[in-house]
């Protein structure tokens, strides 16, 4: 299992109070040892090397069979999973831009890394909705593209990183659209992701929903899920 990399996140309104902090792709690492990101970029040699960065990114018998305390601890773990969700319904955002590993590489060896923003919002049944906004440089100054997701999170039982851990699937099965916000973005998206869809340009979204795209690996008729987990410890959500 590979480390899990902070991300603080606040509410995004008064009327959710409790300051966030996200952990990224501890379970990614844990499934997938190989697993690459592939919507991010970092300004190395302009925006255009940038912009490649970006584009390279579920038995009765068994049951039956269970102890009396076994039942309760389940039990327990079913109680801890609503106070979990309860507690994560709004809207958050994040509190500066984070710092995510690329598919790319420095001369030395070491992971380049890209930047985003996210703004997330939990709703009930399992729903969510996700805008993340990658930009070229730390500060998010310079913004390449926006994509906005929406659908289900499946919980998948605890997390071995920490007591109280939850293994979730996020599944885009609602929707999936990406927007870039830099001609050279638009640029190569003409060049590596046409068939199919309209000229792109800035500002101009377009649906990506069960639709083939190259740059992010998506295959016709599937939808993207990403492996992550949440932790709650008092008002921190990791």
């Amino acid at each position: 299992m590979g480390p899990a990399y902070k991300v603080f996140f606040r509410p995004a309104s008064g009327a959710y109070s409790k300051p966030v902090l996200c952990a990224g792709s501890a379970r990614e690492a844990e499934l997938n040892p190989g697993f690459e990101q592939h919507e991010g970029v970092r300004m190395c040699k302009g925006i255009k090397a940038s912009l490649l960065v970006i584009l390279l990114m579920t038995g009765i018998g068994a049951a039956a069979a269970q102890s009396s305390s076994n039942q309760a601890k389940a039990s327990g773990m079913e109680a801890d999973v609503t106070k979990i969700k309860q507690a994560m319904l709004g809207n958050w955002e994040s509190i500066a831009p984070e710092v995510r590993p690329s598919a790319a590489k420095n001369a030395d060896g070491t992971i380049k890394p890209f930047y985003l923003k996210r703004a997330f919002k939990y709703l009930p049944s399992d729903r969510f909705e996700l805008e993340v906004t990658n930009s070229a440089d730390p500060y998010g100054a310079v913004p390449l593209a926006r994509i906005k997701l929406g659908g289900h999170m499946l919980w998948q039982g605890p997390h071995p990183i920490a007591a109280g851990a939850q293994k979730v699937d996020f599944v885009a099965d609602e929707s999936y659209e990406v927007t870039p916000l830099a001609q050279g973005f638009a640029d190569v998206l003409n060049k590596v992701a046409s068939a199919g869809y309209a000229l792109w340009s800035v500002n101009s979204p377009q649906s990506i929903f069960g639709k083939t795209f190259v740059p992010f690996g998506l295959k016709e008729g599937t939808n993207f899920m990403e492996y992550d987990l949440v932790y709650l410890r008092g008002d921190l959500l990791f």
